[in-house]
């Protein structure tokens, strides 16, 4: 076994992992396409999540999509975000239509405070578009020409497309936040509002996989007080329960949506005793772990408990791979839009 594939077993995830790889010169990954020019796996009806962002853009249809075990049924034109780790799934679809914007962390490099804007949006269900234009809606009413405008960008190609695209991206994200309805990002300045924002983006990105908030003081660089003063002053919260919150979400994303036991849920979220993360899980949740796979099973996503996203947080082993479509994917392998390699 080569040192790539041990290191693929060691760190395989428990639900399919898609993926981002385009080739070069389309270096950081980026990409744009309907469903259809996509492929199959971009209208997956099982659980699982990339290691990139995802703006859906749905235009007609019918159905629902799944994020984090939350319903939001399909009622278009609307748009979402989807962060890398979060875990869905489209449901009982039928006619889908729309277009997809993918791309990685990397692509936000120029303009870092973009991923704040994201992580804004994904934690907001869907934002609806009016079908048509009509007074006082201008910018609403924009979101559609824009994302058409990209794709035409992205498919030219021409000298300098890449930062046109990262333009683009931005208004896209700035635009979408002034929709009816959504939720407008933290504007609180200063050094203490500043930390906690690292802190949601950190506890985004990693599921609570740090554990402990002198953990997260130590990324960002503060003492553990001053890390608990500032998300207390920030969110009405301190940074120990957000991490709590943060873990049961991904328990929960493995319970519904993996075969792994119990016992090795509990590891994958930081616990060593099963019994330990049993009694944690249902002081959280209300459920025993097992109760709460069984109504995953059985009932709606909605009826579980989960209500909102949590704002400021946002595995079994591989399995055999599996070719569809444009994509090839199995856990730690990828959505490559070029189509799968000869």
């Amino acid at each position: 076994m080569t040192a790539q594939a041990r290191d693929r077993v060691q760190h395989a995830d428990p639900l399919p992992l898609h993926r981002l790889q385009v080739a070069p010169p389309q270096v950081p990954p980026f990409a744009m396409g309907s469903f259809d020019a996509l492929g199959p796996d971009s209208r997956a009806g099982y659980p699982h999540r990339h290691t990139f962002y995802e703006i859906v853009y749905v235009t007609g249809g019918s159905g629902a999509h799944v994020i984090d075990l939350v319903r939001r049924p399909l009622s278009p034109p609307h748009l979402c975000v989807i962060l890398p780790g979060q875990v869905h799934y489209w449901e009982q679809v039928s006619g889908l239509r729309g277009v997809l914007t993918l791309f990685t962390e990397d692509f936000l490099l120029a303009r870092p405070g973009d991923r704040q804007l994201l992580r804004t949006l994904a934690e907001q269900h869907w934002l609806r578009l009016p079908a048509a234009p009509s007074e006082g809606d201008g910018d609403a009413a924009g979101i559609g020409s824009l994302i058409r405008a990209m794709a035409a960008e992205f498919a030219a190609k021409a000298d300098g497309y890449a930062s046109v695209l990262e333009a683009y991206l931005h208004i896209l994200l700035v635009r979408a936040l002034r929709l009816p309805g959504a939720r407008r990002p933290d504007a609180a300045a200063g050094r203490a509002a500043e930390v906690a924002r690292e802190f949601g983006l950190l506890l985004t990105g990693t599921a609570g996989a740090e554990r402990s908030v002198g953990a997260y003081a130590a990324r960002i660089g503060v003492s553990v007080g001053y890390l608990n003063e500032a998300v207390k002053q920030a969110t009405g919260r301190t940074p120990g329960e957000l991490i709590r919150a943060a873990r049961t979400l991904e328990a929960k994303r493995l319970l519904a949506g993996s075969s792994l036991g119990v016992g090795q849920v509990a590891r994958r979220v930081g616990f060593s005793d099963p019994a330990y993360f049993c009694r944690f899980f249902r002081r959280e949740t209300g459920l025993s772990p097992g109760d709460f796979r069984r109504r995953a099973v059985t009932e709606e996503p909605e009826d579980l408990g989960t209500g909102e996203p949590e704002r400021l947080e946002t595995a079994g082993e591989a399995g055999p791979r599996v070719s569809l479509g444009n994509h090839h994917v199995c856990p730690a392998e990828s959505i490559d839009p070029q189509g799968p390699p000869p």
